[in-house]
């Protein structure tokens, strides 16, 4: 039986990896908007 919704490990790297998001001008830009936050999990 095959699940739906079941996208390939190798499709969601080209679709939404680090790589992927390097390639566009707005995927740069989100990449460095997530490393000026860093790793903060609560603000308050």
């Amino acid at each position: 039986m095959h699940y739906p919704h079941r996208i390939s490990k190798i499709k969601r790297k080209r679709k939404c990896g680090f790589r992927a998001r390097m390639r566009t001008s707005k995927g740069r830009k989100l990449i460095n908007r997530k490393r000026r936050l860093g790793r903060r999990v609560n603000v308050a």
